[in-house]
């Protein structure tokens, strides 16, 4: 195990890893990073809070576990998070 710091959303976050996590949490921070600057470049967000939810809620809505999954309920939660994040959407852009 190694310790790293990861800065999201311009907070930093010590964690202790794997040498293989290393890499792979340094390009998830870094995207994460990069889907904020875009939600407060395109929607004028100021709060980081909201920014960081519409992030989650962007890359679970994505998530495989909701896109490929046959289990109904998953699908139900995954159009249920789509449907939030389009409302959250609409209310940004206004």
């Amino acid at each position: 195990m190694q310790k790293i710091k990861l800065n999201i959303g311009n907070r930093i976050y010590p964690l202790s890893v794997d040498e293989k996590q290393e890499e792979i949490l340094r390009k998830a921070s870094k995207k994460i990073n990069e889907m904020i600057n875009d939600y407060e470049s395109k929607y004028a967000v100021k709060d980081k809070q909201d920014s960081l939810a519409m992030c989650a809620l962007q890359i679970l809505s994505q998530s495989k576990i909701f896109i490929n999954s046959d289990d109904k309920e998953t699908v139900e939660i995954g159009n249920k998070i789509e449907e939030l994040k389009n409302l959250i959407d609409s209310r940004l852009e206004n």
